[in-house]
């Protein structure tokens, strides 16, 4: 097992079993979402936005509708700039602690090897420099208009594949897919990516 990274960011996850599995995964202040009660909870609301005026916040939810609706939610009322958004591979399976599958039948955050979300948040750990990397990246939404991932019949058709060939949940739209691209690759593995 991995030493526990110390994540300098608060890191917003759905519920309480995702927290506890992070916990043994890295050190970090660990805020969940309830769920969907972060909708209509103004005191969840309110500290989310207290956290975010001090610091970037890392955003793990599952790969699922749930967790893509929840994400929605919080980039609309968290400035883009202040999220860190992280994503999870689809995985079919059931959480050990269930009778039975989700209804989309993928592994929640809660599911995930401790490898997978060791790796998922090395980038982020206390000495990092993969944010200031993503700033400094060029790739841009021309790129991805460029390379049919936008603005194109089959945009989404052709950003599923690519999602699926590096390992990021299907249903992404163009900007999330910017976002994560510029976390995880250079400018130059995007080219190699693509073939360009």
């Amino acid at each position: 097992m991995n030493e526990k990274l110390n994540i300098p960011y608060p890191v917003v996850v759905e519920g309480k079993y995702d927290k506890i599995r992070l916990s043994n995964i890295i050190r970090a202040h660990i805020v969940t979402t309830d769920g969907f009660g972060v909708f209509k909870g103004e005191e969840k609301r309110l500290l989310l936005r207290r956290l975010a005026e001090k610091s970037p916040l890392i955003v793990l939810t599952d790969s699922d509708g749930g967790g893509k609706i929840i994400r929605s939610h919080l980039s609309g009322m968290i400035p883009k700039d202040k999220l860190i958004q992280l994503y999870i591979p689809q995985i079919k399976g059931k959480e050990k602690r269930k009778t039975t599958p989700s209804a989309a039948g993928t592994l929640g955050v809660e599911g995930m090897e401790d490898e997978l979300l060791y790796r998922l948040f090395l980038p982020y750990a206390q000495g990092s420099d993969t944010l200031t990397q993503a700033r400094e990246n060029p790739l841009s939404a021309a790129d991805l208009m460029r390379d049919k991932f936008t603005g194109s019949a089959n945009s989404q058709v052709n950003r599923d594949a690519l999602c699926v060939k590096i390992g990021l949940p299907t249903g992404m739209n163009a900007n999330a897919l910017l976002a994560a691209l510029k976390l995880l690759y250079t400018y130059e593995e995007y080219l190699a990516l693509v073939g360009r």
